[in-house]
């Protein structure tokens, strides 16, 4: 594909959102994608949906059903989630998103300590927990949110140590502090990684430790998922697996 600003995966599908606006969506063949919606500016998928958030700032949720050998069929019941968002997240327990003003509102299982205010029992829709949030991202039933001074804090399980030792071992029921002088995050199932102010990458978590350790020198785009990581350097792609050591994967020049 061509003209492409963002891609991404759910349970099954893959997405991509063109730089005019389209979502698409395919299982097994990219040549024949799907268009979910258009006017989109960003879109958040994982196991429990996929959100989109529209040109004017609106978040829209898209329920998808796994159909097997199918990938994942997107319902044609979409429905408007809030107003004015600056960015969001699809765990697979818990979903969340952030307005402009910074505020973050969850809503989902609980169970894990998800939504950061303590409680274990999931609300009837969404709730504020936390405020001055920039950045959240989620995964196998934890969070971490990234706020405006720069510091990181996570909630929910944590037997692994994606929160690193904020609740190790079993799970955080509230947002606690992780490591400070941030200026992006990911996540996946059992690691975290961050990208410092300065541009150098940090990650901690299983195989990794319960403590930030610097993993590159430098990084402009990370993205964690269930075992391996990606990142972007010097315009070079790496890749690895959890407790093994970056590996070029391919150059990425821009016009």
């Amino acid at each position: 594909m061509t003209g492409i600003k963002q891609v991404g995966v759910g349970r099954s599908n893959s997405y991509a959102l063109t730089e005019k606006g389209e979502l698409l969506a395919w299982s097994d063949n990219p040549d024949k994608p799907t268009v979910v919606t258009d006017q989109v500016s960003s879109f958040y998928a994982g196991r429990s949906g996929l959100f989109a958030i529209r040109h004017d700032s609106t978040l829209w949720q898209f329920d998808t059903k796994t159909l097997f050998g199918f990938g994942e069929n997107i319902t044609e019941d979409s429905r408007k989630v809030a107003n004015n968002i600056l960015t969001a997240s699809v765990g697979d327990s818990a979903n969340y998103y952030v307005t402009r003003d910074g505020k973050l509102f969850v809503y989902g299982l609980a169970h894990r300590g998800q939504y950061g205010d303590g409680k274990l029992t999931s609300t009837e829709g969404y709730v504020q927990t936390a405020t001055e949030v920039t950045q959240v991202v989620a995964h196998t039933g934890h969070a971490l949110i990234l706020k405006q001074d720069g510091t990181v804090w996570g909630t929910g399980g944590n037997i692994y140590g994606p929160l690193g030792s904020h609740g190790i071992g079993d799970k955080a029921v509230e947002w606690g502090l992780i490591v400070d002088d941030i200026k992006a995050i990911a996540t996946g199932s059992s690691h975290t990684f961050a990208i410092k102010r300065n541009g150098s990458l940090w990650g901690w978590g299983r195989h990794a430790g319960l403590e930030p350790k610097q993993i590159m020198n430098s990084a402009s785009v990370v993205a964690a998922g269930s075992r391996d990581t990606i990142a972007l350097s010097n315009e070079t792609l790496w890749q690895w697996r959890a407790g093994s050591q970056p590996k070029a994967v391919m150059k990425c020049t821009t016009p």
